[in-house]
């Protein structure tokens, strides 16, 4: 698959035998062949491997070969959220405390039909205690958020230079995954819902590969509350990329090509689209991996309901990790930036279109998008005790076109954008920090504020639309996460 695999097994089997049940896994280090894959290093930007984490090969975990064919997974995560003067809610001085839960299984076939495979993923996502009617990026019930099927060549187009074969796989249903910095295409881990796709997808080689390809044709799904979610039939979202790492102990190369197509129908508002997107990743190492850096650039041009689009994005870091130190800190800088519409009333559209992406790596609290935003940041990471983990964080953030909007405001509201441009572009400065820690067996755990303090462009909206407007805005959470194998 094109990301991270998780599993090894026992030495007795060959290693053609690995290689087809793992899946294109990792093996012991003595039978593997090196892996060419280097972790960009860089904040949040780790993609969820596939399967997902929590899931195990189940022989694995019961030391019975006779099960090497099947994976399984339980997950159940329940977090707290403590909300005050949240800029999202039409009240800007309401005080929310939601509870969400969330459950995951996993269940896994490979190898016993090879080449055939099947997977299915539940989820079941709800809220209770909040003070605001319900949506989708919190309750989502009972929902198979994948149920593929994939045909997989453990060796159809041979090795690498490293000795690693690379597979191909042909899938098909249901899926959820993410891709290169997960800012354009994730599974959301952090909402209580997922994104999810139905369609087709295809990966020629692994993450171990020295390159490998990944492309698929799919319609995302529609999270609906209560009944199962359905395909939105009007939307295609097509993409390609490639990743290159032959150099990667130095420099790993990504670029890619979205499209996305829309033809108008009265859900969507009769809104037509046709966006390409070209764009390309690098990211690399030095000085013995202390120093890390991750750039990422994309272009938008088409046509949105009669307008010419014409949009861009940047996203870049810097960080440097002092291993000698027994905490380990890590200090990094990132810039991100992603254009706004210039002028409502002319016929060029340059809004960045964010696709479905991972939008909490812009800010802890989730008030901003990939759109229309400059964000530029400064953050420390480090390891206290063995299996604590700590950062913390400093963000300003700004339009990038005073005469867009800023999506999230006022629960989407047209008084989040100021069409004459008189409102400024000031969003305001946010303060963060995060404590990671495992208090028992199989239990994660984790301790999170956030303060942000408001700007002008958000103060004079909210004070437009409701009258009042406040100074800042608190956001605690506590997040408790149980797997079962681990």
């Amino acid at each position: 698959m094109a990301v991270r695999q998780r599993y090894g097994y026992s030495s007795k089997a060959s290693l053609l035998g690995l290689l087809l049940w793992t899946h294109g896994a990792a093996v012991s280090a003595a039978e593997a062949p090196r892996s060419f894959y280097v972790e960009a290093g860089s904040y949040a930007t780790q993609r969820e491997s596939d399967p997902p984490a929590y899931v195990r090969n189940v022989g694995r975990a019961l030391d019975d070969p006779s099960l090497a064919w099947l994976d399984a997974g339980l997950e159940y995560r329940l977090r707290y959220e403590y909300r005050d003067d949240d800029i999202r809610r039409p009240d800007p001085t309401d005080t929310d405390k939601p509870m969400l839960k969330r459950t995951r299984a996993w269940l896994g076939a490979r190898t016993a039909y090879d080449p055939l495979r099947f997977a299915i993923e539940l989820t079941d996502s709800r809220e209770h205690a909040g003070h605001y009617p319900q949506d989708n990026r919190d309750v989502n019930k009972v929902e198979p958020i994948q149920a593929y099927t994939e045909l997989h060549f453990a060796t159809a187009f041979g090795t690498d230079p490293r000795g690693a074969a690379r597979p191909l796989t042909l899938r098909h249903g249901r899926m959820a995954f993410e891709v290169l910095d997960r800012r354009l295409v994730a599974r959301n881990e952090w909402r209580n819902t997922s994104n999810s796709f139905t369609g087709t997808r295809v990966q020629l080689g692994t993450d171990a590969n020295d390159w490998s390809l990944d492309a698929w044709s799919l319609h995302p799904l529609t999270r609906l509350l209560e009944r199962l979610d359905t395909p939105s039939d009007d939307v295609r979202f097509d993409a390609l990329i490639l990743h290159w790492r032959r150099w990667s102990s130095r420099l790993t190369i990504e670029p890619h090509f979205f499209h996305l197509r829309q033809r108008p129908t009265l859900a969507n508002g009769l809104r037509a689209r046709d966006l390409l997107a070209p764009g390309l990743r690098v990211h690399g190492q030095a000085a013995d991996a202390a120093l890390t850096w991750d750039v990422s650039l994309m272009k938008q041009h088409g046509n949105d309901q009669g307008q010419r689009s014409a949009a861009r994005a940047l996203t870049a870091e810097l960080g440097y990790t002092w291993r000698s130190l027994r905490w380990r800190p890590r200090l990094s800088g990132f810039y991100g930036y992603a254009s706004g519409d210039e002028d409502p009333d002319d016929r060029l559209n340059q809004r960045f279109e964010r696709f479905y992406g991972f939008a909490r790596p812009w800010s802890a609290d989730d008030y901003f998008v990939f759109e229309n935003l400059r964000a530029p940041k400064l953050r420390l990471e480090f390891q206290p005790w063995p299996g604590v983990r700590v950062d913390a964080g400093y963000s300003e953030y700004r339009l990038a076109s005073r005469r867009d909007r800023l999506f999230t405001l006022l629960a989407g509201s047209a008084a989040n954008r100021d069409r004459s441009g008189h409102s400024g572009s000031e969003l305001g400065q946010n303060w963060d920090l995060r404590i990671r820690f495992n208090p028992a067996q199989h239990l994660q755990a984790t301790l999170g504020y956030s303060s942000f303090r408001h700007g002008g462009f958000v103060q004079q909206r909210q004070r437009l639309a409701t009258g009042t407007t406040t100074d800042d805005s608190d956001f605690l959470y506590l997040e408790l996460l149980w797997r079962w194998f681990e």
